[in-house]
């Protein structure tokens, strides 16, 4: 790539490494194939222990499809998305291609700026209630994408989720594997390229709250503060499931948290029960009749936290040939 003038590529490469990821472990490649890029997983960045299917990983990479599309539309170009994978190459999850040129939106131009303001927030919301516009916005997010998003306020599973949060985080706790893959990922240097640095972390709770948060991104050594006692909860949802459905869910999963950010809110996750092969089983059958659940999300106002790092687009893509796009 032209490292004198940026290009629409360059930006949106730089936006797709933004994405969230497990102990941001950024478990992407790029490929720059002319006027087309192609998202592959990186086997290599994949927990082992507690993702060793892959499907929080590729979450991931869906997320990091959504933010490179945005930046894409935000500089005038279409782009349309293939999402992969197919059997004879199960790692190459989805190729964004040009689609002409296209007039960017208000919409666009919110959601493009959120890109480098979003970032997980491990410690205390308020106690203040989402109001129902913001809701709804939020829905619509993952509508638009092809996925769902379900508030548990308003039904009985709240307390069986809480349960399952609580039951799992246990479970981790005591599985020295599953540490061991933890603290090889966590508690980094500010300066860390990858994984959760220390001051990324929440305080200890003072009073345990109806959820449980991850101990493996909580720092001892500052003071302990009150969490809220009943955080807004939603999952993410699919019709269908199997890998496919994972990047098109992270791509729905990514819309709410930049809709999130973009009104205000702060976010973060509680994929205990998700990774966890004795609780797995009991949330997903929570929602049958619902969709496949691929992400649970802690949801409200909070004061902003420090960003975690990311590795350099460049660092993490290949080229096959020169992008054929405008330069900016």
């Amino acid at each position: 790539m032209n490292d004198q003038l940026p290009t629409a590529f360059d930006q949106a490469l730089a936006a797709a490494v933004r994405a969230p990821s497990p102990h941001n472990t950024q478990p992407w490649r790029f490929v720059v194939d002319g006027a087309a890029v192609e998202v592959w997983l990186d086997r290599e960045r994949v927990l082992t222990v507690a993702d060793p299917a892959a499907r929080e990983a590729r979450l991931s990479c869906g997320a990091a499809v959504l933010n490179l599309v945005i930046t894409l539309r935000l500089n005038g170009l279409g782009a349309r998305v293939r999402i992969l994978p197919d059997p004879a190459s199960p790692d190459l999850l989805a190729v964004i291609g040009l689609d002409g040129t296209r007039r960017s939106t208000e919409q666009d131009r919110r959601l493009a700026e959120a890109v480098h303001r979003r970032h997980t927030n491990r410690r205390p919301f308020a106690d203040r209630a989402v109001p129902t516009v913001a809701r709804a916005r939020l829905k619509s997010a993952a509508l638009s994408e092809g996925g769902q998003l379900e508030f548990l306020d308003a039904s009985g599973r709240y307390p069986k989720v809480a349960a399952l949060v609580r039951r799992a985080e246990s479970l981790q706790s005591e599985d020295p594997a599953f540490r061991a893959e933890s603290e090889f990922w966590t508690g980094r240097a500010a300066e860390s390229p990858d994984g959760v640095p220390t001051a990324a972390f929440g305080p200890p709770h003072e009073i345990p709250g109806v959820v449980c948060h991850r101990a493996s991104h909580t720092n001892p050594a500052v003071p302990s503060r009150a969490f809220e006692q009943d955080p807004l909860l939603a999952v993410v949802l699919t019709r269908d499931q199997g890998a496919a459905a994972d990047v098109r869910a992270g791509m729905a999963m990514q819309r709410v948290l930049l809709t999130a950010t973009a009104e205000g809110l702060a976010t973060s996750f509680l994929s205990q029960p998700l990774e966890v092969h004795g609780t797995r089983g009991q949330f997903l059958e929570l929602f049958r009749g619902l969709g496949q659940v691929h992400a649970l999300l802690r949801i409200g106002y909070g004061h902003p936290t420090r960003m975690t790092s990311r590795r350099p687009a460049a660092e993490v893509t290949t080229q096959r040939a020169e992008p054929d796009v405008p330069a900016l």
